[in-house]
């Protein structure tokens, strides 16, 4: 298997930087099943591995990238064979494991999921951490009641990772999409990948002395938390949910009662990484099933970096001026 280029994040100038560096297979962690890494892609986590304190990460040196999908090179694990196609996000990977920002990577074969039929490596990982967040998040909420026949579903920070792709899985399955952004320069994007309707964050705000809004939405997907997510919950129709997957405007809630005591309203937390086995496998069937992404749909979405342009990438996904995805390729 010889040498490997990987991204890695270390000390520098008493700063945190990412650079490229060269590593010997032997540097590959312990781990049952080592893949050649075809693609992964950038998220929010990974960005914060670069913010010292952000508590993602305890040891530098540091490979990030909570994403990879490839093919496997080797395996003492009987379940996967050499020549499998694989992919990986979740668990520790790029955060207590080295990551997907690797030519080459090794990992227990417990957080593997063989490659769903039909869905190709650039496309698994064009979806990536937020394609499964949001799949998770219809999932949960059809488990929960949810049919499109309900009413619109709203989707806050709609032009994001998890945002983008909730949009374009809720509006395959039939539903009608609410997409709200601040961003208006992209509400052309958001109709083209599904949404029916945009509407800026502003317009959700509760009124002032009054404890709920109007019933508006059967449901919503929040990658967002904060105070967005208290006036989305104040929002929502009689017995809907909301499910919450982020907390990119803050990690505070400050709600009240009234929306789970008087209109039954669901909040349903959305944990991608420690997801069981059988349910991850269930949700990535589905996705490759239902909503598999065509070209049109990933030449909107998806825009792909090499591993030297990964930096700006990350320093982009930072700031939140990133559409979409990007996908890293790596072989």
């Amino acid at each position: 298997m010889g040498s490997y280029r990987a991204l890695t994040v270390d000390w520098k100038d008493s700063k945190l930087q990412p650079e490229i560096r060269d590593y010997s297979v032997d540097d590959l962690p312990a781990g049952e099943v080592t893949i050649r890494v075809a693609y992964s892609s950038v998220n929010y986590k990974d960005g914060l591995t670069t913010i010292p304190g952000a508590g993602i990460v305890s040891h530098y040196p540091h490979i990030p990238g909570i994403d990879l999908a490839g093919t496997v090179l080797a395996s003492s694990d009987p379940s996967f064979k050499e020549g499998d196609e694989v992919l990986v996000t979740g668990y520790g990977l790029g955060a207590s494991h080295p990551g997907g920002f690797s030519e080459l990577a090794r990992v227990p074969a417990a957080w593997v999921v063989p490659m769903p039929s039909g869905l190709t490596a650039r496309a698994a990982m064009a979806l990536g951490t937020a394609g499964f967040t949001a799949a998770l998040s219809i999932h949960r909420m059809e488990q929960n009641g949810l049919h499109p026949d309900q009413g619109p579903v709203l989707v806050s920070g709609a032009t994001g990772g998890v945002g983008s792709w909730a949009v374009s899985m809720l509006a395959k399955s039939g539903y009608e999409v609410t997409a709200s952004t601040r961003k208006s320069a992209e509400i052309e994007y958001l109709k083209s990948i599904g949404a029916r309707v945009t509407i800026s964050p502003s317009e959700l705000e509760t009124p002032e002395g009054k404890s709920l809004n109007r019933e508006r939405w059967a449901a919503a997907v929040d990658p967002v938390g904060g105070p967005f997510l208290t006036h989305v919950l104040n929002s929502v129709r009689y017995g809907g949910s909301v499910a919450l997957s982020g907390f990119t405007g803050g990690a505070e809630l400050a709600a009240t009662v009234y929306p789970f005591i008087l209109r039954g309203v669901n909040l349903l937390g959305i944990d991608s990484v420690l997801c069981p086995m059988d349910v991850r496998r269930t949700v990535w069937n589905r996705i490759a099933a239902e909503w598999q992404p065509d070209g049109a749909l990933l030449d909107a979405i998806v825009h792909e970096v090499s591993l030297s342009e990964l930096p700006a990438a990350i320093a982009q996904v930072l700031q939140g001026r990133m559409r979409g995805r990007a996908v890293v390729a790596l072989s």
